[in-house]
């Protein structure tokens, strides 16, 4: 007998999205703790407040989104998906462990955490495509929106935790230690995945072999217009938009003076914002092209009241607003592109997804560490709010165009 659950939980009636979703939770907040920790270690003890050593050490964290573009979506179309998962999430542990021994050794130099930023990236790039796509798997493809919200909340929900035990743990243990955690955390998603129940799985039509896999993808994201106009809405936010690390860090340390535990207060403040959009985006049956113009031109008007913020908590209440205005929008863009393709293509367009919106950040997260070195924090949520306005205008232009909806498939 099919369990009933309440329609924003309505996805975890599948026994393996629930046993997913507990261990995505464990394993994100250890993600968080990694991030805040890896944030302060480079702005505090690495160097002298260099916010352009953080934008460099973030664009190779996401360099390879765009670097390995060619193979990561076409991987998540041709091979098993949980195998590849168990190897990604394992790698990715690993990682981390090492990155705390060095830590805790005394021995971590700067340039030790740009190799393991390039290094976790690779990792991460190959994971995200395969992860996205293997949502639709466990839950299939009516509930995949809500499902994709799901993740988002648990991913947010740990950001409300990770961020303050990460503060907590710099201030009485130590940085390494955060890494360790974070290592372990990974077991989590590994345990999970093992006690799947593998009959339950709705496995997509792998795609064939080709040498032009990548190139095919391309010319199927080119023959939709609106998938082409959200690709573009989530380059400009991605390269300017998505660098919530710099924006948090520059400002806690450099304009508001905080200390760690108050630097991980930000982080968490601004979860309570994506959380909350979060959970709206999964008590929508559908996203819509109008949710993510609205999700761009409120996520500019956050960015734009973080710029001129007085004061610590006015500064939280902006990241609050921007934090539930980007999540709405990502979420928007995932499971619209996602419903809109063929399934033996959907790797490949999730990875373009995540070349545009993660890889972007290659490009925009050296360029705003400069800003933010040479002309001040606030000149970075500037540039993220035009982002922000142009993104929309190009969602209301493709909104105004349209003259009929987008074929599910």
């Amino acid at each position: 007998m099919k369990k009933t659950v309440p329609g924003i939980f309505r996805s975890l009636k599948s026994f393996n999205f629930r046993l997913w979703t507990a261990g995505s939770l464990i394993s994100n907040i250890g993600t968080w703790i990694q991030r805040v920790a890896q944030d302060w270690l480079v702005l505090t003890q690495l160097t002298h407040h260099d916010a352009s050593a953080l934008g460099i050490v973030m664009g190779l964290q996401f360099a390879p989104q765009l670097l390995f573009l060619p193979w990561t979506g076409s991987a998540a179309d041709r091979l098993n998906q949980r195998k590849l998962l168990l190897l990604t999430q394992a790698t990715m542990g690993v990682l981390a462990l090492a990155l705390g021994v060095l830590t805790i050794a005394g021995v971590v130099r700067l340039w030790h955490v740009y190799v393991f930023a390039f290094l976790s990236g690779s990792a991460a790039a190959l994971d995200a495509p395969v992860r996205q796509t293997f949502v639709a798997e466990m839950v299939g493809d009516e509930d995949l929106p809500n499902a994709v919200a799901l993740n988002s909340t648990s991913f947010n929900a740990a950001q409300m935790i990770g961020p303050a035990v990460a503060g907590l743990l710099i201030a009485r243990v130590g940085i390494g230690w955060a890494f360790l955690l974070n290592g372990l955390s990974f077991a989590a998603v590994l345990l999970s995945m093992a006690f799947f129940r593998l009959s339950e799985l709705r496995a997509s039509a792998r795609a064939h072999r080709s040498a032009s896999g990548f190139r095919e993808g391309l010319r199927y994201v080119w023959g939709k217009p609106d998938l082409r106009a959200i690709l573009l809405m989530l380059l400009l936010i991605g390269t300017f938009g998505f660098n919530f690390p710099i924006f948090i860090s520059t400002m806690a340390v450099n304009v508001f003076h905080s200390d760690a535990q108050g630097f991980g207060l930000l982080s968490s403040i601004m979860a309570v914002g994506t959380l909350s959009g979060a959970l709206f985006a999964a008590s929508q049956k559908r996203a819509s092209p109008a949710s993510l113009l609205a999700g761009a031109a409120v996520f500019a008007l956050g960015c734009t009241f973080g710029a001129f913020s007085p004061g610590y908590w006015t500064f939280a209440a902006a990241l609050a607003l921007s934090g539930a205005a980007v999540l709405i929008f990502a979420n928007g863009t995932n499971s619209i592109m996602q419903l809109a393709t063929e399934r033996s293509m959907r790797g490949r367009v999730m990875a373009l997804r995540l070349g545009m919106g993660l890889g972007g950040m290659t490009i925009g997260a050296p360029i705003l560490g400069w800003v933010a070195n040479h002309f001040g924090p606030r000149w970075t949520l500037g540039i993220a709010a035009l982002a922000g306005c142009i993104a929309a205008l190009v969602g209301a232009y493709v909104l105004l165009r349209r003259k009929e909806p987008l074929a599910i498939q």
